[in-house]
This record gives structure tokens, C-alpha cells and sequence, in this order.
């Protein structure tokens, strides 16, 4: 009997063998300077030809914020020890564009030394599977979420916890993870306070919910920037893009846009820029 079945438990191992999933092809990381992380339906860091980014110079109203993180970047292209960043703060303040200047700013100073791996929030549960490639790798690579947060049905956060800090590997010494989001510890208020009402030992349940921030090394705050900010990072795109106004000119025609706007931030002051170049003709470098 057991010599009669052999031929079809073979068959068998054999449909098996072929229906279970490839392991992932090792990445190319010299393919690229920047890539986005897909986890499927095949595990793959797609290349990204050209970075959507600012010059760090064109970033104004954000210097300390600024020379914190490209500092942290630089040691960390060096080969130096460095620290998880979590921006957070005010929305359309340059969290996300300071991230993508900060890594051209070091591969301008050290050619090749980093990668830059975006990884989307809905894509989280996977970061242990993409550490689990870049592991292996060489190459330094800043993983990157950007506008990263959680809600309450969400438990996500805990996977993040484990891999940033914890765990029996620990992150791999070629990783840094850098995340924005416009909350401070990454969830909102209502729900680490509901915590706190609702628990047998609310400090407890509080401390376990914050504690994902103080797996961040480095926590760098952007706040609203005042109207004499909001008017230096217009004159200095305004001059960077030799655009033919006076600062008059466009300080009149920045407090209007600011007022339909609603506010004032380097992401309006951008879309003022984009809006002023336009009228005037003048074409700004993609």
C-alpha cells in the first residue's frame, strides 16, 4: 500500500510546492535613490526615477527643526549611530518636504549613501516583512510613513512598537525610521483619554498607548507660523525663482491668498508662489 500511494503523495508535495508564494526577490537598492514599498500581490521596492522635493535651502521658518533632522540624517549617512524621527505638528509646515531635502541633502554630501523607502500608513503591518529585506542589505535606507496616525479600531500601532525598538532581532542597524503626522503621539486625544476613564488601571492604559512616540528618538514639534514667517518663505521662493515682483507686491498679494486660504503655512505659501509664477509667466523648475 505504501509503495502505491508514493507516486500520488509525490504529486501532491509536488501541486504544493508549486501553488506556495516565491520568497521575495532580494531588492535592487542601487537601482535607485528612492523607492515605494508595494507588499502585493508580490513583495517589491518599486524605484521612484525623480523625488518630489524642495531644496532644504527654499525651507524657511522651520531652522531648528531643520538642523535637528539634517544633522541626525548626515550622522546616519556617515555610518554613525542615529536616532528614529517623529515629525509632528502643524499640517502643511514642511514635515514631509524637511524629510525628502534632509536625504538629498545627505546623498549631496555622501553620493549613494541612502535610500529613501516610502511605506504607506494602510501598509504598516508589513513594515516587519520589509525590514526582514533590507536587512540583508548594505546600503543605509531611511523608511519613511508619511502622515502616519491611528484610530481606535486600529491595532497596527502595536506592530509598529515591536519593530522600532523591541523584538528579538531589534531593528536592523541600516534602518531609521522617520514618520510624520499631525498628532503628537500619534493617536487622537479622545481616545487616550477614554482609555483612562475606562480602564481598571487608567495610567496604565494610557502609558501603553504613548509609549509608540517614545519609541522616536527624536521628536521635533512644528507649530503655525506667524505672518513675518509666512512672508519669508515667499520672498525667499519669490527670489529663488527670480520672480519679476517687488516684496510689496508680494506681500499684498500673500496676505490676500493667506485670507481665502484660511490660515497661513509653507504649503500655502507655496501654493501662492506656484499661483504668483504663473500670472507672471515664469516657469518653475519640476
Amino acid at each position: 500500500m505504501t509503495h502505491d500511494l508514493l507516486p500520488v503523495l509525490t504529486r501532491i508535495a509536488d501541486a504544493l510546492e508549486r501553488l506556495s508564494p516565491a520568497a521575495p526577490p532580494s531588492p535592487d537598492l542601487g537601482a535607485a535613490d528612492a523607492f515605494v514599498w508595494h507588499p502585493l500581490p508580490v513583495p517589491r521596492l518599486a524605484p521612484v526615477a525623480k523625488v518630489s522635493a524642495v531644496d532644504i535651502v527654499l525651507l524657511r521658518g522651520v531652522e531648528r527643526q531643520k538642523a535637528i533632522l539634517l544633522e541626525n540624517t548626515l550622522r546616519f549617512a556617515r555610518g554613525l549611530p542615529a536616532n528614529n524621527a517623529m515629525l509632528w505638528g502643524a499640517r502643511g509646515m514642511g514635515k514631509s518636504s524637511l524629510v525628502k531635502a534632509a536625504h538629498a541633502a545627505a546623498n549631496d554630501e555622501t553620493p549613494g549613501a541612502l535610500a529613501l523607502i516610502e511605506i504607506h500608513r494602510e501598509d504598516i503591518r508589513t513594515l516587519p516583512e520589509l525590514l526582514n529585506l533590507l536587512r540583508r542589505e548594505s546600503r543605509r535606507c531611511l523608511v519613511f510613513c508619511d502622515d502616519l496616525s491611528f484610530e481606535r479600531e486600529d491595532a497596527d500601532y502595536k506592530a509598529l512598537k515591536s519593530v522600532l525598538d523591541g523584538g528579538i532581532e531589534g531593528r536592523p542597524a541600516n534602518v531609521l525610521f522617520y514618520a510624520t503626522s499631525n498628532r503628537r503621539h500619534l493617536m487622537p486625544r479622545d481616545m487616550i483619554e477614554n482609555e483612562s476613564r475606562g480602564a481598571i488601571h487608567g495610567q496604565e492604559a494610557v502609558e501603553e498607548k504613548v509609549s509608540l512616540s517614545d519609541r522616536f528618538g527624536l521628536w521635533i514639534g512644528f507649530h503655525n507660523c506667524d505672518q513675518d514667517t509666512f512672508f519669508a518663505m515667499i520672498e525667499g521662493y519669490a527670489a529663488s525663482f527670480g520672480l519679476p515682483a517687488t516684496p510689496e507686491e508680494l506681500r499684498k498679494a500673500a496676505v490676500e491668498w493667506s485670507v481665502t486660504r484660511g490660515g497661513r503655512s509653507g504649503r500655502v505659501a507655496w501654493q501662492f508662489v506656484q499661483d504668483m509664477a504663473g500670472r507672471l509667466g515664469v516657469r518653475i523648475p519640476a
